[in-house]
């Protein structure tokens, strides 16, 4: 059987190459099964998405954990334990990461001793936030299964109620990857039968129950997504180290996939706690370094960090979190 896990953010294409891929080998006569795995409309967060196929009926359920292949679309995941993208990697596991850094270099950052390879993309393409359909052509390739025309039909199946134009941009980077990783075909091999001697429960996490009287309201008129608090929905928060920031706000407030952080007249940035969703884009980005992920059940009743010299007051009620 073999085991794919891919990984970016939302907004990348993720879900989509799984889905390019899982037909692309059912297309090829293979059981498949293909699903992501995100939170609730968290663009910019970390998510993944799984493909299996087999030539049998496939038994397995849930999240790959011993991957033959995993590919990385956006490489500022690698440290983030939450992506969890180097979770079940072997020595027989092919990485296959954007980057431009050479494999050698990630080889010896992760300690890895399993093949690495850099996912090929043109200028224009590396440039575009959907990167999807070449992360599936890379993929195709590299399982060495999947013939070229069964990629281009499986493309046009997952995106062709999008209009021409989007089918033939994503043809374009999907058949360019697929073509690019050549001399690399059939290096990812099927993985063995995980047997129930071999399992392992997961390691649970209990949760409060919140108690609700009334469901919420459902905000369906226009330009009201800024009544909506966006910020509950956070595990970690940013918080910014004002001795550390440098005022490079151009950076973190750019990058927000949610316009979450705000820019004073001096340059410092502000983050809007009430739509900020948690997905550590500005941590990870921080030139400096100045913003840091703290758990929101370690905030008690504290605010955000404040500015050196500003005096020391509560937190409006929005920015707090309930004991």
């Amino acid at each position: 059987m073999y085991r794919i896990r891919f990984h970016g953010r939302g907004g990348q294409g993720i879900k989509t190459a799984s889905q390019m891929l899982g037909t692309a080998l059912f297309l090829e006569g293979y059981e498949v099964q293909d699903a992501p795995r995100y939170g609730a409309e968290r663009r910019g967060a970390p998510i993944f998405a799984y493909v299996r196929a087999a030539r049998a009926p496939i038994q397995e359920r849930g999240v790959i954990t011993r991957p033959d292949l995993v590919v990385v679309a956006d490489e500022t995941l690698v440290p983030v334990p939450a992506a969890g993208v180097l979770q079940g990697i072997s020595e027989r596991t092919v990485l296959l990461i954007q980057s431009a850094e050479a494999p050698e270099e990630w080889r010896q950052r992760l300690k890895l001793r399993g093949p690495i390879l850099n996912l090929p993309l043109a200028a224009e393409i590396a440039e575009s936030p959907l990167v999807g359909a070449a992360c599936a052509g890379a993929a195709a390739r590299l399982l060495g299964v999947i013939r070229r025309h069964s990629l281009e039909r499986s493309i046009r199946d997952e995106i062709g109620k999008l209009g021409a134009s989007a089918v033939r941009s994503n043809l374009e980077q999907a058949l360019a990857t697929y073509d690019a990783m050549a001399e690399h075909a059939g290096v990812v091999s099927e993985g063995l039968a995980v047997t129930a001697a071999d399992y392992s429960p997961p390691e649970w996490v209990d949760l409060p129950f919140e108690g609700a009287r009334l469901s919420a309201p459902d905000i369906s008129s226009p330009a009201s997504s800024e009544l909506v608090n966006t910020g509950a929905w956070r595990t970690h928060r940013p918080v910014i180290d004002y001795e550390l920031c440098n005022r490079c706000s151009w950076v973190c407030s750019t990058l927000c996939p949610d316009s979450a952080i705000r820019v004073g007249p001096d340059h410092t940035p502000h983050i809007d706690y009430d739509h900020c969703k948690g997905c550590m884009l500005c941590v990870t980005v921080c030139p400096p370094h100045a913003i840091r992920a703290e758990p929101e059940t370690a905030r008690g009743t504290q605010g955000p960090v404040p500015e050196p010299g500003a005096a020391r007051t509560q937190a409006p009620a929005s920015e707090r979190t309930p004991r």
